[in-house]
Protein backbone atom coordinates (compact mmCIF):
# COMPACT_ATOMS: atom_id res chain seq x y z
CA UNK A 1 0.00 0.00 0.00
CA UNK A 2 1.17 3.79 -1.13
CA UNK A 3 0.94 6.71 1.30
CA UNK A 4 -0.63 6.65 4.19
CA UNK A 5 -3.67 4.28 5.70
CA UNK A 6 -6.44 6.40 5.98
CA UNK A 7 -9.52 5.85 8.88
CA UNK A 8 -12.19 7.83 10.15
CA UNK A 9 -12.87 8.57 13.77
CA UNK A 10 -15.24 6.54 13.88
CA UNK A 11 -12.93 3.41 12.56
CA UNK A 12 -10.16 4.54 14.66
CA UNK A 13 -12.41 4.42 18.07
CA UNK A 14 -13.58 0.80 16.31
CA UNK A 15 -9.83 -0.21 16.33
CA UNK A 16 -8.57 1.01 19.90
CA UNK A 17 -11.65 -1.14 21.01
CA UNK A 18 -10.66 -3.99 19.31
CA UNK A 19 -6.91 -3.98 20.00
CA UNK A 20 -7.49 -3.20 24.37
CA UNK A 21 -10.54 -5.04 24.95
CA UNK A 22 -9.56 -7.94 27.37
CA UNK A 23 -10.24 -11.24 25.69
CA UNK A 24 -9.87 -13.31 28.69
CA UNK A 25 -7.91 -16.34 28.44
CA UNK A 26 -7.26 -17.58 25.06
CA UNK A 27 -8.80 -20.40 23.26
CA UNK A 28 -6.50 -23.83 22.48
CA UNK A 29 -5.45 -22.63 19.40
CA UNK A 30 -5.53 -19.30 17.55
CA UNK A 31 -7.26 -15.62 18.13
CA UNK A 32 -9.65 -15.63 21.04
CA UNK A 33 -13.25 -15.46 18.87
CA UNK A 34 -14.65 -12.26 20.08
CA UNK A 35 -11.72 -10.77 18.51
CA UNK A 36 -12.64 -12.07 15.27
CA UNK A 37 -16.30 -11.88 15.20
CA UNK A 38 -15.18 -7.93 16.27
CA UNK A 39 -13.57 -7.82 12.84
CA UNK A 40 -16.38 -8.65 10.70
CA UNK A 41 -18.35 -5.88 11.08
CA UNK A 42 -15.35 -3.38 10.34
CA UNK A 43 -14.55 -4.77 8.01
CA UNK A 44 -17.79 -5.85 6.23
CA UNK A 45 -17.15 -9.15 5.41
CA UNK A 46 -19.59 -12.02 5.96
CA UNK A 47 -17.47 -14.50 7.44
CA UNK A 48 -13.08 -14.97 8.08
CA UNK A 49 -11.12 -17.62 8.20
CA UNK A 50 -8.04 -17.58 10.71
CA UNK A 51 -5.80 -20.53 10.25
CA UNK A 52 -2.18 -21.54 10.66
CA UNK A 53 -1.28 -22.67 6.95
CA UNK A 54 1.69 -24.93 6.57
CA UNK A 55 1.93 -25.12 2.33
CA UNK A 56 5.13 -27.46 2.56
CA UNK A 57 3.10 -29.84 4.16
CA UNK A 58 -0.12 -29.11 2.35
CA UNK A 59 -2.03 -28.85 5.59
CA UNK A 60 -3.03 -26.01 8.30
CA UNK A 61 -2.22 -26.80 11.56
CA UNK A 62 -5.12 -24.76 13.25
CA UNK A 63 -8.02 -23.21 11.86
CA UNK A 64 -10.42 -21.17 12.79
CA UNK A 65 -13.76 -19.59 11.10
CA UNK A 66 -16.32 -16.92 12.35
CA UNK A 67 -19.15 -17.25 12.25
CA UNK A 68 -18.93 -20.93 13.33
CA UNK A 69 -21.88 -22.22 11.17
CA UNK A 70 -20.12 -20.98 8.24
CA UNK A 71 -17.47 -23.97 9.06
CA UNK A 72 -17.90 -26.50 6.65
CA UNK A 73 -16.89 -30.15 8.10
CA UNK A 74 -17.10 -31.41 4.89
CA UNK A 75 -14.74 -28.87 2.91
CA UNK A 76 -13.27 -30.50 -0.36
CA UNK A 77 -9.77 -30.04 1.27
CA UNK A 78 -7.92 -31.84 -1.06
CA UNK A 79 -9.11 -29.88 -4.26
CA UNK A 80 -8.12 -26.47 -1.71
CA UNK A 81 -4.39 -28.34 -2.09
CA UNK A 82 -4.99 -29.23 -5.59
CA UNK A 83 -5.39 -25.98 -6.56
CA UNK A 84 -3.27 -23.64 -4.28
CA UNK A 85 0.14 -23.27 -5.92
CA UNK A 86 -2.24 -21.56 -9.39
CA UNK A 87 -4.15 -19.25 -6.69
CA UNK A 88 -3.88 -16.31 -5.38
CA UNK A 89 -3.44 -18.30 -1.34
CA UNK A 90 0.15 -18.85 -2.78
CA UNK A 91 1.30 -15.43 -3.08
CA UNK A 92 3.59 -15.37 0.27
CA UNK A 93 5.22 -18.42 -0.82
CA UNK A 94 5.87 -17.25 -4.48
CA UNK A 95 7.19 -13.75 -3.20
CA UNK A 96 8.25 -14.08 -0.01
CA UNK A 97 6.19 -11.29 0.83
CA UNK A 98 3.94 -11.21 3.85
CA UNK A 99 2.85 -7.41 4.01
CA UNK A 100 0.73 -6.84 1.08
CA UNK A 101 -2.72 -7.42 1.77
CA UNK A 102 -4.14 -9.73 -1.51
CA UNK A 103 -7.57 -9.56 -2.38
CA UNK A 104 -8.84 -11.98 -5.71
CA UNK A 105 -9.29 -9.04 -7.95
CA UNK A 106 -6.00 -7.97 -7.61
CA UNK A 107 -4.86 -11.08 -9.95
CA UNK A 108 -8.15 -11.74 -11.73
CA UNK A 109 -11.12 -10.56 -13.50
CA UNK A 110 -14.32 -11.54 -12.23
CA UNK A 111 -14.67 -13.42 -15.31
CA UNK A 112 -10.99 -15.01 -15.31
CA UNK A 113 -11.77 -15.44 -11.78
CA UNK A 114 -14.79 -17.52 -12.39
CA UNK A 115 -13.48 -19.77 -14.63
CA UNK A 116 -10.55 -21.16 -12.10
CA UNK A 117 -10.47 -24.48 -10.30
CA UNK A 118 -10.03 -22.88 -6.86
CA UNK A 119 -13.82 -20.87 -7.52
CA UNK A 120 -15.19 -24.06 -8.79
CA UNK A 121 -14.46 -26.28 -6.61
CA UNK A 122 -13.67 -24.57 -3.36
CA UNK A 123 -15.96 -20.94 -3.37
CA UNK A 124 -18.18 -21.02 -5.76
CA UNK A 125 -20.40 -23.50 -3.89
CA UNK A 126 -20.25 -21.26 -0.88
CA UNK A 127 -21.25 -18.52 -2.87
CA UNK A 128 -17.73 -16.71 -2.46
CA UNK A 129 -17.19 -14.18 -4.40
CA UNK A 130 -14.39 -12.18 -2.75
CA UNK A 131 -11.40 -12.59 -0.49
CA UNK A 132 -9.02 -10.44 0.73
CA UNK A 133 -5.98 -11.80 2.96
CA UNK A 134 -3.62 -10.84 5.70
CA UNK A 135 -0.65 -12.52 6.81
CA UNK A 136 1.65 -12.71 10.04
CA UNK A 137 4.67 -14.31 10.04
CA UNK A 138 4.75 -17.33 12.27
CA UNK A 139 7.70 -16.09 13.95
CA UNK A 140 7.55 -18.09 17.51
CA UNK A 141 10.32 -21.15 17.49
CA UNK A 142 7.36 -23.79 17.88
CA UNK A 143 5.66 -21.82 14.79
CA UNK A 144 8.08 -21.35 12.93
CA UNK A 145 9.63 -22.88 9.78
CA UNK A 146 9.35 -23.32 6.33
CA UNK A 147 6.00 -22.11 4.34
CA UNK A 148 4.46 -21.76 7.30
CA UNK A 149 1.92 -18.70 8.18
CA UNK A 150 -0.50 -17.14 9.95
CA UNK A 151 -3.69 -15.91 7.66
CA UNK A 152 -6.57 -13.85 8.21
CA UNK A 153 -8.74 -14.24 4.84
CA UNK A 154 -11.98 -12.19 5.02
CA UNK A 155 -14.90 -13.90 2.90
CA UNK A 156 -17.60 -11.68 0.68
CA UNK A 157 -20.54 -13.14 -1.54
CA UNK A 158 -21.86 -11.53 -4.49
CA UNK A 159 -21.82 -7.32 -4.14
CA UNK A 160 -18.99 -5.37 -3.92
CA UNK A 161 -15.48 -5.93 -3.77
CA UNK A 162 -12.89 -5.16 -0.61
CA UNK A 163 -12.05 -1.48 -0.66
CA UNK A 164 -8.83 0.81 -0.01
CA UNK A 165 -10.63 1.67 3.17
CA UNK A 166 -10.44 -2.05 4.29
CA UNK A 167 -7.01 -2.70 3.40
CA UNK A 168 -6.15 0.57 5.32
CA UNK A 169 -7.88 -0.59 8.51
CA UNK A 170 -6.01 -4.31 8.34
CA UNK A 171 -2.62 -2.87 7.89
CA UNK A 172 -3.08 -0.65 11.10
CA UNK A 173 -4.48 -3.40 12.51
CA UNK A 174 -1.87 -5.76 11.66
CA UNK A 175 0.86 -5.37 14.07
CA UNK A 176 -1.54 -5.94 17.14
CA UNK A 177 -3.04 -8.50 15.88
CA UNK A 178 -0.16 -10.49 15.41
CA UNK A 179 0.95 -9.37 19.26
CA UNK A 180 -2.42 -10.86 19.89
CA UNK A 181 -1.59 -13.73 18.41
CA UNK A 182 2.39 -13.96 20.43
CA UNK A 183 0.29 -13.05 23.74
CA UNK A 184 -2.14 -15.74 23.26
CA UNK A 185 0.96 -18.64 22.25
CA UNK A 186 2.66 -17.57 25.50
CA UNK A 187 -0.13 -18.00 27.68
CA UNK A 188 -0.42 -21.49 26.20
CA UNK A 189 3.41 -22.03 25.94
CA UNK A 190 5.24 -20.06 29.29
CA UNK A 191 8.92 -21.16 28.26
CA UNK A 192 9.97 -23.96 30.79
CA UNK A 193 12.57 -22.72 32.99
CA UNK A 194 16.11 -23.52 32.15
CA UNK A 195 18.90 -23.86 34.40
CA UNK A 196 21.29 -21.25 35.49
CA UNK A 197 24.16 -23.10 32.91
CA UNK A 198 21.83 -23.67 30.03
CA UNK A 199 20.50 -20.04 30.07
CA UNK A 200 24.32 -19.06 30.33
CA UNK A 201 25.27 -21.17 27.12
CA UNK A 202 21.70 -20.26 25.47
CA UNK A 203 23.09 -16.54 25.77
CA UNK A 204 26.31 -17.48 23.82
CA UNK A 205 24.42 -19.20 21.30
CA UNK A 206 22.32 -16.05 20.59
CA UNK A 207 25.36 -13.93 20.88
CA UNK A 208 26.70 -16.17 17.68
CA UNK A 209 28.99 -18.27 19.31
CA UNK A 210 30.34 -21.54 18.36
CA UNK A 211 30.17 -24.95 20.33
CA UNK A 212 34.01 -24.29 20.18
CA UNK A 213 33.66 -21.07 21.49
CA UNK A 214 31.30 -21.96 23.66
CA UNK A 215 33.38 -24.43 25.25
CA UNK A 216 36.21 -22.92 25.71
CA UNK A 217 34.20 -19.92 27.43
CA UNK A 218 32.73 -21.93 29.52
CA UNK A 219 35.95 -24.16 30.20
CA UNK A 220 34.23 -27.72 29.37
CA UNK A 221 34.45 -29.56 26.46
CA UNK A 222 32.55 -29.48 22.78
CA UNK A 223 30.87 -32.47 23.79
CA UNK A 224 29.52 -31.78 26.79
CA UNK A 225 28.15 -28.53 24.99
CA UNK A 226 26.75 -31.20 22.27
CA UNK A 227 25.04 -32.58 25.45
CA UNK A 228 23.73 -29.10 26.80
CA UNK A 229 22.37 -28.19 23.92
CA UNK A 230 20.28 -31.68 23.44
CA UNK A 231 18.59 -31.40 26.65
CA UNK A 232 17.83 -27.73 25.68
CA UNK A 233 16.35 -28.64 22.97
CA UNK A 234 14.70 -31.47 24.21
CA UNK A 235 13.04 -29.12 26.84
CA UNK A 236 12.25 -26.39 25.10
CA UNK A 237 10.53 -28.78 22.12
CA UNK A 238 12.36 -27.60 19.41
CA UNK A 239 15.44 -28.97 17.10
CA UNK A 240 17.60 -26.11 16.20
CA UNK A 241 19.59 -23.45 17.84
CA UNK A 242 17.51 -20.92 16.01
CA UNK A 243 14.62 -22.03 17.36
CA UNK A 244 15.95 -22.56 21.09
CA UNK A 245 16.72 -19.10 20.97
CA UNK A 246 13.64 -18.10 20.10
CA UNK A 247 11.73 -20.02 21.74
CA UNK A 248 13.69 -19.43 24.98
CA UNK A 249 14.10 -15.76 24.62
CA UNK A 250 10.63 -15.17 22.81
CA UNK A 251 10.60 -11.54 24.20
CA UNK A 252 13.82 -10.32 22.85
CA UNK A 253 12.78 -11.76 19.06
CA UNK A 254 8.96 -10.96 18.79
Amino acid sequence: MKGAAAASGRDLRALARIVTDDRGEPPAEGLAPSLLSDLIPLIGCDSLVFSGTDSSQSADWFGQTVPSEADDPDFDVSSFWAHYWSSPCSYPEHTGDLRSLVRISDFYSARQWHSTGMYQDCCRPYGIEHELMLCLPASLGWTAGPGRTLRLVFLRGPGADFSGRHSDLLTLLRPHLHQAYLDAERRRHPTPKLTARQQELLNLVAAGHTNTQIARRLGISEGTVRTHLENIYRLLQVSSRTAAVNRAFADRTA
